[in-house]
């Protein structure tokens, strides 16, 4: 990002905002920046709210932050006070043209750390780029030193956030907050994901092999297979949104839980139905043998990547499964 345009890009900034910086006289200026620094102090406290359950060490990363930004605000209310009294007119980041629209990040899910840290790192070039400015456009000399102090204590605020973070974000933290994210990716995506891979790859292989081999009709086992793989998922998917709120085992969102399995069972029907759309049995069922032994490598790495089980243990339990349920459909099929 080129930060010199920080103040001059008109695609970037909010609707509405009707004010010119440049026409800004130096009480707004100081009211703009009070809001400016309470707004940053909110955004930190709730970064640091946000992460304190599961990352103790990046919220107190953010806390030191937010009491920076709270340090600042002091000293330009005293200055503000001396000079224009206690009235403070509102004047917000949204209301002067070229600001940065800063997203709500604090109430994204799951918690993306890297993203809270690059937004902190945002804040801080705008802030310093604002300073900058305002201290060349104001001509009151207690005005323009401070705000002259505020953008060199914001140039350096960036090595206080890194002095912050060497004190509190340890190398054994931020291993310990990673294997806290990956484990939330995992409850959350991972685990409702390949159950919705695994139900929609091996149930619906009875429905789909019986139809082949019974009908030996193309068009026939593709529509026994979509309507097995669909109805599939649409179960998964409410099975799995009911199972539990999430709110005590850290699952997140039953919604999401639920539109995950439901999206990984349907494919996984999917998967082996798809190739009965070519005119040819034979053919069609050799691709979908294929499909299916594809299928059951990919539910066997996931298992192995993600839930730490040994490959040849996961290709076995998977396998075997799978060619229960196979040979039961064509036997079926077959009779």
């Amino acid at each position: 990002m080129n930060l010199i345009s920080l103040f001059s890009m008109p695609n970037l900034t909010r609707n509405g905002a009707s004010l010119e910086f440049s026409g800004l006289n130096e009480q707004q200026l100081l009211a703009l920046a009070i809001s400016l620094e309470e707004d940053d102090a909110r955004i930190y406290s709730q970064y640091a709210q946000a992460v304190s359950a599961d990352y103790p060490d990046t919220a107190a990363l953010f806390r030191g932050m937010a009491a920076e930004e709270n340090t600042h605000r002091h000293r330009l209310l005293e200055l503000y006070r001396k000079r224009f009294g206690d009235r403070i007119p509102l004047i917000r980041r949204q209301d002067v043209r070229g600001f940065i629209e800063r997203k709500p990040l604090w109430l994204v899910q799951p918690i993306d750390l890297e993203k809270f840290r690059a937004q902190a790192e945002v804040m801080e070039a705008e802030s310093r780029m604002f300073y900058a400015k305002a201290a060349r456009h104001a001509t009151d000399t207690g005005i323009r030193q401070l705000l002259g102090d505020l953008a060199a204590a914001e140039a350096t605020h960036e090595q206080q956030a890194e002095a912050l973070g060497n004190r509190f974000i340890t190398p054994q933290t931020i291993h310990s907050e990673r294997e806290t994210q990956r484990r939330a990716f995992v409850l959350r995506f991972v685990q409702p994901g390949l159950a919705g891979l695994m139900d929609g790859s091996v149930s619906t292989l009875a429905p789909l092999f019986a139809a082949a081999f019974a009908t030996h009709d193309t068009w026939a086992t593709f529509l026994v297979g979509l309507a097995a793989a669909l109805g599939a998922g649409i179960s998964m998917a409410f099975a799995e949104a009911m199972s539990d709120d999430g709110s005590l085992t850290g699952r997140g969102s039953p919604w999401l839980r639920g539109g995950v399995t439901g999206l990984m069972t349907a494919l996984g029907g999917l998967g082996h139905t798809l190739p009965y759309l070519l005119p040819n049995f034979h053919l069609a069922t050799l691709l979908a043998f294929a499909v299916v032994a594809l299928e059951l490598v990919v539910i066997a790495w996931v298992r192995k990547r993600f839930m730490d089980t040994p490959f040849g243990l996961a290709v076995l339990q998977v396998v075997v499964g799978g060619l229960l349920v196979f040979a039961t459909g064509i036997l079926i099929g077959s009779a």
